[in-house]
């Protein structure tokens, strides 16, 4: 049986981040999920969501991470900076059309990226996935000249498959895979 995940629930800390399951209800949650959305760096490499309004926010968390953490027991989390208590972004898994497993996601907010923390994030994310979900083999996609996600995958140990297309995305993307041990989650 999987564990479930609630809303502002503490699911991985590291020596620098904590990750916690956001909440439709929390305003710096909501906040947080308006600037990503809208960073241009994740409308580049992601895709643009057209979220624009805090009460848009509310409701692609209400329908994405919310409704993720009910049915899987996983989702995306809030990245939160232990030193300053900041919100600097979102790592977690997500289960996607037209892949036979969840897939890793993350991005960061300006100004955070280069500091190791999509690493450090990715990897509590991972020991999650093997220790609680025992999850056997993680995906990742990624837009082919995304060079700075695609070396963070390499350094995770994920693997170059192939490229795919996937139900509305309209380019391919490179999809990666991760084989989860034992040893993968330490």
């Amino acid at each position: 049986m999987i564990a479930l995940v609630s809303p502002g629930q503490v699911v991985a800390e590291t020596a620098r981040l904590r990750l916690h399951a956001m909440s439709d209800r929390d305003d710096a949650d909501v906040a947080l999920m308006l600037e990503l959305l809208n960073d241009p760096a994740f409308i580049r490499h992601i895709a643009d969501r057209g979220v624009r309004t805090l009460e848009q926010a509310r409701d692609y968390l209400r329908n994405g991470a919310l409704r993720s953490y009910a049915e899987h027991g996983f989702g995306m989390y809030a990245i939160e900076r232990t030193d300053t208590g900041a919100l600097i972004g979102n790592c977690g898994l997500v289960r996607r059309e037209g892949l036979d497993g969840p897939d890793l996601g993350y991005a960061l907010l300006p100004g955070h990226a280069g500091h190791g923390f999509a690493h450090e994030a990715a990897q509590a994310v991972i020991a999650d996935a093997s220790d609680r979900l025992g999850i056997t083999c993680l995906r990742a996609i990624v837009n082919p000249d995304n060079a700075p996600s695609i070396g963070l995958l390499q350094k995770l140990g994920f693997e170059f498959d192939k490229m795919i297309v996937l139900p509305h995305v309209a380019h391919p993307l490179d999809l990666f895979h991760l084989h989860l041990s034992t040893e993968a989650a330490a």
